[in-house]
């Protein structure tokens, strides 16, 4: 395999442990630096140059995108993407975890704990979205902070209007977030290959300091997760769009909450921590995988006139459970099913002899119209009736903020 890794710092420990990883396999591997490509576009030819120079062939490659070059960098993951390369984390993927907002977005729409979280822009608008989280204390983060910069713990309403209002009034846009009080100073990253977590260590906060970042004097220290939190980390990043992510998850008393989604984690932490070699796990699965780049699924079998995908969602009643995929409507009607969801599980390719149940969530492609009217209404959203027994001084505040208004 001719493997390209794209780094701004060719001597920070992760890049050199995966070129090391890559040359003890007998791969061939070469340290690209993401700002000195050219996009070069043209009629049915996306193409790469370097330094100058045509880009020669590689089979795979590997994003180390950092922050401050996310847009340029993104862009030049999308040209190998076009160019039909291998890359484990989508450029789609990369921009979505960046931001924290849109990937608590859309996390939010699948069946994944995440910390309760709100977004506002106007003042007025504050202090009912503190209200709705339950009160202080709460965290707000910047949309584009990292390792743990611009993450502010506010004890009280008050801190926290004036430390949003700060933060806006330098033109950032904030998050946020219920405070979850038991797992105060410590939280996992679960860093995740593929369809499997390769290793996972327990970050502890020192002293005071609520953040338990290493970069911020964290300790560390190798853990096993449970199977609950193993899914919950391997689904949120491959809702994202990526492969290789490290997941950030706060251990709460409902179970694993999905805080971050990093789609260049660092390795000199966790592998110091677990003793395990990630670089090698990384570098095995995408030789593993070479042959199968990313494809934009409903795109690229949305081509044919009238064809597309749909998600067929089957209700209780439906004349289609209790049947098998090929004693149902939808053999009929040639529509063909390529993935099964039913709760967390995803069954991919389902056999025919598959029985149908209620609850399934089908993927199929086939004629649009011949799946029409097996697609189900859209569901109002109900309001949701929340009674929280909220802080004295924060209902105070808020009828001193009715009567200025």
């Amino acid at each position: 395999m001719k493997l390209a890794i794209l780094s701004r710092a060719a001597r920070c420990y992760s890049t050199r442990r995966l070129r090391q990883a890559a040359t003890e396999r007998g791969h061939a591997v070469k340290v690209l630096n993401t700002l000195r490509f050219a996009i070069d576009l043209e009629h049915g030819e996306p193409d790469l140059f370097y330094r100058g120079k045509r880009l020669s062939h590689y089979d795979a490659v590997l994003p180390r995108v950092g922050a401050s070059v996310t847009y340029f960098g993104t862009a030049v993951v999308r040209q190998f993407e076009q160019m039909d390369v291998y890359t484990p984390n989508t450029s789609n993927g990369i921009a979505n975890s960046r931001d924290k907002l849109r990937s608590m977005q859309i996390l939010s729409r699948h069946d994944l704990g995440i910390p309760h979280t709100t977004f506002v822009r106007d003042r007025s608008d504050v202090l009912p979205a503190i209200a709705r989280l339950g009160g202080a204390p709460v965290v707000i983060k910047i949309l584009e902070g990292t390792q743990g910069v611009g993450v502010i713990l506010a004890e009280s309403t008050k801190v926290a209007e004036a430390i949003i209002e700060t933060l806006q009034s330098a033109r950032q846009n904030v998050l946020v977030q219920k405070f979850v009080a038991e797992s105060r100073g410590q939280d996992v990253r679960a860093f995740v290959v593929g369809d499997r977590v390769v290793a996972a260590m327990r970050r502890t906060a020192q002293g005071d300091e609520f953040r338990s970042n290493v970069h911020r004097g964290g300790s560390v220290e190798r853990i096993e997760l449970d199977e609950r939190a193993q899914e919950t980390a391997v689904r949120a990043a491959q809702i994202m769009g990526l492969r290789i992510a490290g997941v950030d998850l706060l251990e709460s008393d409902a179970g694993p909450l999905v805080m971050e989604v990093n789609s260049s984690p660092g390795l000199e932490g966790i592998e110091s921590a677990t003793g395990l070699d990630v670089a090698g796990a990384i570098v095995d699965y995408i030789a593993n995988q070479v042959a199968f780049p990313e494809l934009d699924v409903r795109q690229r079998l949305s081509v044919s006139k009238g064809f597309g995908v749909a998600e067929l969602h089957i209700p209780e009643g439906s004349p289609v459970v209790g049947r098998t995929i090929a004693a149902s409507v939808l053999s009929e009607r040639e529509i063909a099913v390529l993935t099964l969801h039913r709760g967390t599980s995803v069954i991919s390719n389902p056999r025919h002899t598959r029985e149908i149940e209620a609850g399934d969530r089908l993927l199929c492609y086939g004629k649009l119209e011949a799946m029409r009217d097996l697609v189900p209404e859209r569901r109002q959203r109900r309001k949701k009736m929340r009674v929280r027994k909220l802080d004295p001084k924060l209902i105070k505040a808020l009828e001193a903020d009715d009567e200025r208004s």
